[in-house]
C-alpha cells in the first residue's frame, strides 16, 4: 500500500517543484479526497491565505499535477490528475460527481480534455 507521502513524492518527483509545507498540505488533502475540492472546501484544513493557495494551485496546474473546472456556483474545483474522466454537476443541489464511465465523445480536429455534464442528480430527482 502506497501512503500519502509516497503519492506526493510520486507526483512531485517528475517536476521541478520544491515541496514546501504549504504545497504538501494542499496535495495531501487532494490525494485523500474522492471528489473535486474548492478553496472553500479546503481553507479550514490548511494554514495559508487565499493568495498563497492559488499561487500554489497555479504551479500544480502548470506542472500537470492537478486539473480544475468551474461549477454552477462560480467556484473553481481542483483534483489530482489521474485517469481522464468527466464530471456531473447537479443543477438543483450543485453536487459534483466524478463519472468514470467512458463517454465516447469526440470532435474532429479537437482534443477533448474534460466533459462537464449538467442535469438533476438521482437524489434531487427522487425528492421532487
Amino acid at each position: 500500500i502506497i501512503n500519502t507521502m509516497d503519492k506526493i513524492n510520486n507526483l512531485t518527483d517528475i517536476t521541478n517543484i520544491k515541496l514546501t509545507s504549504a504545497r504538501k498540505s494542499i496535495l495531501e488533502i487532494m490525494i485523500n479526497s474522492n471528489k473535486p475540492l474548492s478553496y472553500e472546501d479546503m481553507k479550514d484544513l490548511i494554514s495559508m491565505d487565499k493568495a498563497t493557495f492559488y499561487r500554489n494551485i497555479t504551479i500544480f496546474e502548470e506542472e500537470n499535477i492537478i486539473s480544475s473546472f468551474e461549477s454552477n456556483d462560480k467556484k473553481r474545483y481542483f483534483e489530482i490528475k489521474k485517469t481522464q474522466h468527466s464530471h456531473f454537476i447537479c443543477s438543483s443541489c450543485s453536487k459534483i460527481e466524478c463519472i468514470h464511465e467512458k463517454l465516447d465523445f469526440h470532435l474532429p480536429e479537437y482534443k477533448i480534455e474534460n466533459i462537464i455534464i449538467k442535469g438533476i442528480c438521482k437524489i434531487c430527482l427522487n425528492t421532487k
